[in-house]
């Protein structure tokens, strides 16, 4: 069961931040709920670990004026100009840092001390409107260009190599593991079938193969070949990897009292996050059945949302990419 803010009766949403001087094309998910969970406070340290347009980047800018400072990682370096030009209306309080959110660690250790704690650190996960709209990033399903799907364009890895080296049993596999595609075997067989023919080269040709592999659209709202875009973007960019390593970072990072927010689109990236939190919740995590506990594990974190938060109708009808969202937010414990 999830529920909205506006179904909360324990958070303040009168102090709103609309996101107008976002980017264009780019509106920030869950934009009130996130600032008003993360408690920022004028002259406070944030980490916002995936910058993308920016948008709840300036909205903790906002917020934590006149003196409040924000770190801001994305993997992408087109991401990282943009921070760079933000950077330049707030001087002094933005510092942009190009790394994937798995290396926050050690990415902020460049500036601050063994000392320095953030009081909160923001994940917005997946992929931005950006980055989808950008057709030479073979995210969209419309691209002529190559099938790509890097987030960082120096990594070695893209979808085109998947799609053209893997076997059938392991495109069936990863399919089915990173998007929940129940027609995994079926298209993993006829990527295989084209691929014998001619490589497939790009994001139009892999979307009209497996829009014919799977019966077509029928009316369906969502294309055939979501779950396997999904699925091929995970495994490029080693999306669930690089979480679980961003999650127990964060942590870290974070002073007591200190929030952290993590915004995901799909139920692989939320259970991730859902379990992490409950993990660090909780003090003993010994087995069931265990007489004794012989972890010596104390709780790090305090769950501030038991269940996820979702757009309300308003917001999902404005935005529809904001639809799966789910945000969760715990506190850290001193």
């Amino acid at each position: 069961m999830t529920c909205s803010l506006a179904e909360r009766t324990d958070i303040d949403i009168s102090a709103t931040t609309d996101a107008s001087s976002a980017p264009p094309g780019h509106t920030p998910v869950l934009l009130r709920e996130t600032i008003e969970l993360l408690s920022v406070r004028p002259g406070g340290s944030y980490l916002d670990a995936t910058f993308g347009g920016g948008g709840h980047t300036q909205a903790i800018l906002d917020r934590s004026a006149p003196s409040g400072l924000v770190v801001a990682l994305d993997a992408d370096p087109k991401a990282i100009e943009r921070a760079d030009a933000l950077a330049a209306r707030y001087p002094g309080r933005l510092i942009p840092r190009q790394g994937n959110f798995s290396d926050m660690a050690d990415l902020s250790r460049s500036w601050m001390t063994e000392d320095d704690k953030f009081d909160g650190i923001l994940m917005d996960l997946g992929l931005s409107s950006l980055q989808l709209d950008d057709d030479a990033r073979g995210f969209s399903f419309r691209s002529d260009a190559p099938l790509d799907m890097r987030f960082d364009p120096s990594s070695d890895r893209t979808a085109a190599y998947l799609v053209n080296s893997l076997s059938s049993d392991e495109l069936s596999t990863l399919l089915f593991e990173y998007g929940e595609e129940p027609q995994a075997r079926r298209i993993a067989r006829a990527i295989v079938a084209r691929r014998e023919q001619q490589p497939i080269a790009t994001a139009h040709d892999l979307a009209e193969l497996i829009e014919q592999a799977t019966g077509g659209r029928h009316g369906r709202k969502i294309h055939p070949a979501t779950r396997t875009f999904q699925a091929l973007r995970i495994a490029v960019n080693d999306e669930l990897e690089a979480l679980k390593a961003g999650l127990a970072a964060a942590i870290e990072l974070l002073r007591p009292t200190g929030r952290l927010a993590v915004i995901s689109f799909h139920s692989l990236e939320d259970r991730i996050v859902k379990q992490a939190f409950r993990q660090e919740a909780r003090d003993c995590i010994c087995p069931p059945g265990t007489p004794i506990c012989i972890c010596g594990h104390e709780a790090r974190l305090k769950l501030v949302t038991t269940k996820p938060l979702r757009p309300t109708e308003h917001e999902a009808r404005a935005n529809p990419r904001s639809r799966s969202a789910r945000l969760r937010v715990a506190e850290r414990l001193a």
